[in-house]
C-alpha cells in the first residue's frame, strides 16, 4: 500500500513539474491587434470596433487600427491580441504599434493564470 500511495505521489510530482515547465515556453499565437476597450466590451456589445466606427464623432476613425489607436490613446485601453475564442493582454506596448488592426502571428510566453502575453516578437500574417 505504501509502494502505491509513494509512486503515485511520485507521478503527481512529475505532473506538477512538467505542467509548470511547459507554461514557460515560448508558443506561437494568431489574431488581430486590437485595444482592450473593443475586444473586451467595454464601449462595444459586439467585441469589435463596430460601435466605435459608427459614431456620430468619428472620432474613432475609419478603421479597425484607427479605432484601436484612438481607444488606447484617448480612452485608456490597452493593445491585446484578439483571437477566434480569446482575448491575450499584451506586457509589451511598444511591439504592438506597428501592427495595429491587422492578423499577426505572435510569439511569447502566456501567464495562464493572469492571461497576459509576454511578447517575444510579432509578424504581420
Amino acid at each position: 500500500m505504501n509502494r502505491v500511495r509513494t509512486c503515485s505521489a511520485a507521478c503527481i510530482l512529475l505532473l506538477a513539474v512538467a505542467i509548470a515547465a511547459a507554461a514557460d515556453e515560448p508558443a506561437t499565437f494568431l489574431g488581430e491587434i486590437s485595444d482592450s476597450q473593443c475586444a473586451l466590451n467595454v464601449h462595444s456589445l459586439t467585441k469589435s470596433h463596430g460601435e466605435m466606427l459608427k459614431s456620430r464623432s468619428g472620432a474613432a476613425g475609419k478603421t479597425a487600427a484607427t479605432c484601436s489607436i484612438y481607444c488606447v490613446t484617448n480612452l485608456g485601453g490597452r493593445y491585446v491580441l484578439a483571437s477566434k475564442a480569446h482575448v491575450y493582454h499584451l506586457d509589451n506596448q511598444e511591439l504592438p504599434k506597428n501592427f495595429v488592426g491587422q492578423k499577426v502571428r505572435l510569439k511569447g510566453i502566456l501567464d495562464p493564470k493572469t492571461n497576459i502575453i509576454y511578447v517575444i516578437g510579432i509578424e504581420a500574417r
